[in-house]
């Protein structure tokens, strides 16, 4: 059971982020480093863009200001649904100085998600781009004003005839709104899939935010020297917390391009003297199909394993992670300044407490493979708090007080931890957490399908990728030939497109464990 932030912390006890929030960080940075490259917005069609500490806190400030004329107040809850651009950031800074909670959601959800998430949160206006604005629009109907950038990404596109402009929003900096700072206040949301159908609101506190900027920055090993070259999306904790906040704690510099583009990875790194690169799998995979340049600048990769021997092709020390958007930053680190275990995820990180258990609850042994739970504290090394759902929050935690994470990793020789697999109902889709539960839910409402499951299928490039297996109501003899274009069409229409199943396949019946279960161990045989 979960303790509150402040009762965590002994009467009289200081905590590490007294006198400090959000806004103190970044006014302080426009302080020390004012003339400091903070961002360099690095689109596919222009050319480089820096802004440096001291006019990117001005513009925040501008805007902050704009957002209260605008009616936000602090509490507010404002959705912020955008692919990488200065906007977000310059966004989500505005909202957590003016005491709004900033929102960040995926724009490959589907119109169902998107309506959850506005509804689910109470938000009460929208910012977003053009190719998104129609869809934030039919589905958030409860919204005061949806507010639209110029351009997807740094593609210039028509904003809607009737949408309100992004620019429209500022207003005189010297107007930026005051409030006492306080680390404990709440300061933004991000919606992460679970285990049940409805993706959880991860709500974090400032002190959650500098936490993440903090630890993420010592275990990265960042100095104010450093050049953080980011394509992840900036509205998950990876490129939000690993890259941004690590950034800015330092006064370190961060080249923010739309996406990934292996293309345009190496000519960007090499213009920028790029030191730094936080990355996935995926990235990877297709950055060994163009040449690596003789002479680099970067320093070190952090990823999902340590030093895996198929990427020494880069000649960079890569070192592992774990971590959640609940966790903050990484609970389990690789070493940067010694050898690590090859494909390990790392060891312990000081912060934290681990533990790895059998499913009756006693220690694993070296070799084994159990449940992760992470010991920290919330508000703080941990999220506050599953937003309206405290339910779900009381039972993600053990008696013990760990969190249980709901993923299962195998302890090696000296502490180090190798990712073992997911819970039955997880997958990792190219970075993205996806719960096949959600996915067979929306399959069951389609005519005609009796029993769904959901699995996950190895990619190349991907890791993981979602195949259904349906018993149809008229069993696979009788199947309507209309069936599986049905299928796919709901999953379309229901489900962003990384949850989108890539294959059908028709039984008369699954594989059966205890109590009539379906064992989708044996399913994942049969896509071998």
């Amino acid at each position: 059971m979960p303790v509150s932030s402040k009762s965590a912390l002994m009467p009289g006890a200081i905590s590490p982020f007294d006198g400090m929030d959000v806004p103190w960080l970044l006014r302080m940075r426009a302080e020390t480093r004012r003339d400091h490259p903070f961002i360099i917005w690095s689109p596919f069609d222009a050319p480089a863009r820096p802004w440096t500490y001291g006019e990117f806190h001005e513009r925040v400030g501008a805007l902050a200001a704009g957002l209260v004329k605008r009616g936000i107040k602090p509490g507010d809850y404002v959705l912020i649904h955008l692919d990488n651009c200065v906007e977000q950031l310059l966004s989500w800074f505005a909202c957590v100085e003016l005491g709004a909670i900033a929102v960040t959601t995926n724009t490959r959800s589907s119109a169902a998600e998107i309506a959850y998430f506005a509804n689910h949160c109470g938000a009460v206006a929208a910012i977003t781009q053009p190719s998104l604005a129609e869809l934030v629009a039919a589905n958030c109907s409860r919204l005061r004003w949806i507010a639209v950038t110029s351009h997807n990404a740094g593609t210039q596109a028509d904003i809607p005839g009737k949408a309100e402009r992004f620019e429209s929003l500022f207003a005189d900096s010297a107007d930026r709104p005051r409030r006492p700072i306080d680390p404990w206040a709440h300061c933004s949301v991000q919606y992460t899939s679970g285990t049940t159908s409805r993706p959880k609101a991860v709500l974090w506190t400032h002190a959650n935010a500098l936490w993440g900027g903090k630890i993420n920055a010592a275990h990265q090993d960042l100095h104010a020297s450093d050049t953080h070259l980011t394509y992840l999306p900036l509205f998950h904790t990876n490129a939000l917390a690993y890259s941004m906040l690590a950034t800015l704690w330092v006064g370190a510099s961060i080249v923010i391009q739309p996406r990934f583009s292996a293309s345009r990875f190496w000519p960007t790194a090499l213009e920028h003297r790029a030191t730094w690169t936080s990355t996935i799998p995926f990235c990877m995979k297709a950055l060994l199909e163009h040449e690596v340049p003789k002479q680099h600048h970067f320093r070190l990769w952090g990823a999902s394993f340590c030093d895996p021997p198929a990427f020494a092709k880069f000649g960079v020390k890569i070192i592992g992670w774990w971590g959640m958007t609940e966790t903050i930053t990484h609970g389990i680190i690789g070493e940067v300044d010694q050898p690590n275990t090859p494909l390990a995820i790392g060891r312990t990180a000081a912060e934290y407490g681990i533990r790895i258990t059998r499913d009756d609850g006693t220690p694993v042994e070296v070799g084994e493979t159990g449940n992760l739970t992470i010991l920290g504290t919330p508000g703080l090394s941990l999220f506050k708090t599953y937003l309206h759902n405290e339910a779900a929050t009381r039972d993600s935690f053990d008696q013990h007080g760990y969190f249980i994470t709901g993923d299962r990793v195998t302890l090696l020789e000296r502490g180090y931890i190798k990712f073992g697999d997911r819970s039955k109902d997880m997958l990792k889709v190219g970075g993205e957490n996806v719960a096949a539960s959600e996915i067979e839910q929306v399959v069951m409402t389609v005519p005609g399908v009796r029993e769904a499951a959901v699995v996950a299928k190895k990619h190349p490039m991907l890791d993981e990728v979602p195949v259904v297996f349906i018993i149809p109501q008229a069993g696979v003899a009788n199947c309507p030939p209309t069936l599986h274009d049905n299928v796919m069409a709901a999953c379309k229409n229901g489900l962003a497109d990384f949850k989108v199943p890539r294959e059908i396949h028709f039984v008369d019946d699954m594989p059966r464990s205890t109590l009539e279960k379906v064992a989708k161990a044996e399913l994942r045989k049969l896509l071998v």
